[in-house]
């Protein structure tokens, strides 16, 4: 199944927070722990990487752009402190 034939959909990711499918080229998957500020984002190549103390608000953001690929590696890949699971 594609990332585009189930977007809007939801699974557990790799660090227990719950992922939504996301229509993009290049992320899977993104999903948020709002207490931890942390953001787990599966690639399409199937790495996970999660960001820390990223705001409620740019994940919001990162959710509602045109384009999600391009919005996380303009606003969040850059500056946000991360590791690959």
């Amino acid at each position: 199944m594609t990332a585009a034939a189930d977007r809007g959909s939801f699974g557990l990711g790799v660090g227990g927070v719950l992922r939504q499918v996301l229509d993009s080229s290049s992320l899977a998957s993104v999903g948020y722990d709002r207490m931890s500020g942390t953001l787990e984002v599966e690639f399409v190549n199937g790495s996970v990487y999660q960001y820390f103390d990223v705001p409620a608000g740019v994940v919001g953001e990162l959710l509602s752009a045109e384009s999600a690929g391009r919005y996380f590696n303009a606003h969040i890949r850059p500056r946000y402190r991360y590791t690959r699971m």
